[in-house]
C-alpha cells in the first residue's frame, strides 16, 4: 500500500484507488499526482497476484483475497478523519462493488466512482471452453493462460501504450481459478445488485470498450436502485477514460461529482 498525501490542513478528503486487472498502481501516477493538486490524499496497492505482491501472479485462490486488501485500504483511509472516496477501474470496479456490497454502514466510503467497471466481458468465452475452465478448476487451478487482451485496446494515449509494451510486472497470464472467480464474481452483482448501499455514486464508461460489455455495466446500473447515481458514457474513449487524450475533460467531471457530494 502507497500513500501519496498533502498537507493536512488542506486536505478534502481521501482517495482510495483499486486498480484493474493485470495493472498496478504505477499506471497511475498522473491520476495520483492530480489528485493531489486538487488537495486530496491517495491511498493505493497492488493487488494480490499483481505488481509487485509476493506469491503466484495473475492468480487468486478466492475473489475474497481482492476485497479483503481493499478492506484494508478503506480502514487506513478512514483514520485521516476525512470523507472517503472509492475509486475502482475495471476489475478494480467489480472489486469495489463486491466489498460495498459486504460491507456494514460504519464501513462505508462517502462517494463511490466505478470507471468502466467489469460487469460484463467485451469478449464472450465460448460455451466449450468455460466447460473445460470447470474441470480445470478443480483439478489445476493455478494452470494459466493468455488474458487475451489486444495490445492497445485499454488507451489510445501513445506514451501509455509505449510505457507498457516496457513495463514486465503488467500480467499477461491468468490462472484457471482467476477466470473462474472473476466469473462468479460478475454473476453475483448482477444477481445481488439489491444489495448494494446507498452511496453516491458515479459510473464514468467507455464508449468504445473492447475489454468490458458496456452493456452489462449500464444493465446493473440501471437496476441498482440508488436515490443519487449517475451514469456517464464517454463516446469514442477506450476503457481506461482516465488514461485517454481526453483525461483532463474525465477528471473535471469526476471532481466535480465529488466536490457537489462532499461539499452538501
Amino acid at each position: 500500500m502507497w500513500k501519496s498525501e498533502v498537507e493536512q490542513h488542506v486536505a478534502k478528503g481521501v482517495f482510495v484507488i483499486v486498480h484493474g486487472a493485470g495493472e498496478y498502481h504505477a499506471r497511475y501516477k498522473w491520476i495520483i499526482e492530480k489528485l493531489n493538486d486538487f488537495n486530496y490524499h491517495v491511498i493505493i496497492g497492488d493487488l494480490p497476484g499483481q505488481g509487485t505482491t509476493t506469491g503466484p501472479r495473475g492468480h487468486v485462490s478466492t475473489f475474497h483475497e481482492y476485497i479483503d486488501t481493499v478492506n484494508g485500504w478503506l480502514t487506513e483511509a478512514r483514520t485521516y478523519h476525512l470523507p472517503v472516496v472509492l475509486l475502482g477501474h475495471s476489475m478494480g470496479g467489480l472489486i469495489s462493488t463486491r466489498t460495498l456490497m459486504e460491507a456494514h454502514n460504519s464501513e462505508l466510503p462517502d462517494v463511490v466512482i466505478l470507471s468502466s467497471p467489469c460487469f460484463g466481458l467485451f469478449r464472450k468465452t465460448p460455451l466449450n471452453k468455460k466447460a473445460v475452465s470447470y474441470i480445470l478448476n478443480r483439478v489445476t487451478p493455478s494452470l494459466r493462460f493468455p488474458s487475451g487482451l489486444e495490445p492497445g485496446s485499454g488507451t489510445r494515449d501513445r506514451v501509455m501504450r509505449l510505457r507498457d509494451k516496457q513495463d514486465s510486472l503488467l500480467i499477461k497470464n491468468v490462472s484457471i481459478r482467476w477466470y473462474r472467480e472473476l466469473e462468479k464474481s460478475m454473476r453475483y452483482v448482477h444477481q445481488q445488485v439489491d444489495s448494494f448501499p446507498e452511496v453516491p455514486l458515479l459510473v464514468m464508461q467507455a464508449g468504445v470498450d473492447r475489454i468490458v460489455d458496456r452493456n452489462s455495466v449500464q444493465k446493473w446500473f440501471d437496476n441498482v436502485k440508488l436515490q443519487d447515481k449517475y451514469y456517464k458514457e464517454w463516446q469514442g474513449l477506450y476503457h481506461e477514460v482516465l488514461n485517454e487524450p481526453e483525461k483532463h475533460h474525465v477528471l473535471a467531471h469526476m471532481l466535480g461529482f465529488v466536490t457537489m457530494h462532499l461539499n452538501e
